[in-house]
């Protein structure tokens, strides 16, 4: 394994995605890669501008490099506009990785099942593997 992808929810605190995609660093001798999309498909139809979307996104970026960073690896981090799904996608896809990480959905399942959860979108469209990672209890 030479490449691992970090999918980050924008706005979201997840020290145990850093942490579990820095343990597999350590067993495979792998690169990390973070990303976060803005989750904006268009600008025009938000109810507040990309920019603060970005800026949630790069406030995540920024904590899961810094834990891992701290835990001894070099990563690298990129926020990007647009969708989740094909955005975490086509980044993979140009970073050419092995697996992508992700965090588990924190919606209920009611709204899971109406909304839609990124790691069930990510899981059922990759053609890289994708390890989902629970938030511990």
């Amino acid at each position: 394994m030479q490449r691992i992808v970090v999918a980050a929810k924008a706005g979201a605190d997840q020290p145990w995605l850093a942490d579990a995609a820095a343990e597999l660093a350590q067993q495979t001798s792998a690169a990390v890669s973070v990303v976060s999309l803005d989750g904006l498909d268009v600008e025009a139809l938000s109810p507040a501008p990309r920019s603060e979307f970005q800026e949630q996104a790069q406030a995540t970026v920024d904590g899961l490099l810094d834990r891992l960073r701290a835990a001894g690896f070099e990563a690298e981090g990129e926020v990007r506009p647009g969708l989740v799904t094909p955005g975490v996608l086509l980044y993979a896809e140009e970073k050419d990785a092995d697996i992508i990480v992700v965090g588990a959905s924190t919606k209920g399942r009611v709204a899971r099942r109406v909304l839609g959860s990124v790691p069930v979108d990510l899981i059922s469209r990759s053609r890289r593997p994708v390890l989902v990672i629970t938030p511990p209890s």
